[in-house]
């Protein structure tokens, strides 16, 4: 276990920073900190897909949202794709644009195009919907 925590302080950030993971994503995704804009929520919501955190990213999903997010059906999704790399298009106060490379099942190139909606409340942001291109 040792190892692995070393290893995890020591990499590089699954979404695409030049930051260490332990120095970027991982403080939102355990919890020690809260994304203080869209883009950082949206890069360490990646961040949660790669390492299969879906507790994060329901948690992450607004209110209004969640009973269309089952934790069990993301973590499948989660686990069934190799996620290769977050790509961030366009970045508003309340909407994000990014694409998501990744290998699906089956091993094919797959883009996720999505623009994205996020909600400000009770000092933190919250994934509220996307629009798929």
């Amino acid at each position: 276990m040792g190892s692995y925590n070393l290893q995890m302080t020591t990499i590089k950030c699954y979404c695409g920073s030049l930051s260490n993971y332990s120095q970027c994503c991982e403080g939102y995704i355990k919890g020690f900190k809260k994304a203080p804009t869209v883009e950082l929520l949206m890069r360490s919501r990646y961040s949660a897909y790669v390492i299969q955190e879906a507790g994060y990213l329901v948690a992450t999903t607004h209110s209004s949202e969640r009973e269309y997010h089952s934790q069990a059906d993301i973590l499948q999704w989660s686990r069934s794709n190799y996620w290769q790399k977050l790509e961030v298009l366009e970045s508003t106060d309340k909407t994000l644009e990014f694409k998501a490379y990744f290998l699906d099942v089956l091993g094919k190139n797959q883009i996720h195009h999505e623009l994205s909606t996020f909600k400000f409340e009770n000092g933190s942001w919250f994934y509220v919907e996307g629009m798929f291109f």
